[in-house]
């Protein structure tokens, strides 16, 4: 007769801390990460929303509220230095100058 070791017998064994896998538990185990279903699978291969299930969340109005955000009130955003340029830091143009600026190219 098979019996499991001693360790696993105790209810205050190391295993009960062990995290929970699809190698201890059976076959269609999903341990999910606790945020429900928002809709279902579809026999097509697509997710059909279910539009019942998903979350909204109803903010209060916080205009007289006295709590602040961890940035101070006094720090004043800083002005944009890519004023003029289409796509900002991102635009392609101002890569290829800032690229040959650094590597001394006409």
């Amino acid at each position: 007769m098979f019996r499991p070791t001693q360790s696993l017998l105790t209810g205050s064994g190391k295993y009960r801390h062990v995290r929970l896998t699809t190698k201890d538990v059976g076959r269609g185990f999903y341990k999910g990460n606790r945020t429900g279903s928002m809709g279902r699978h579809t026999k097509y291969g697509t997710y059909q929303i279910d539009w019942n299930k998903v979350r909204t969340y109803v903010v209060p109005d916080l205009s007289g509220c006295q709590l602040t955000p961890y940035v101070s009130a006094q720090i004043t955003k800083p002005e944009s230095s890519y004023k003029g340029i289409p796509n900002g830091p991102r635009d392609p143009y101002l890569y290829i100058e800032n690229w040959k600026d650094k590597n001394q190219v006409d």
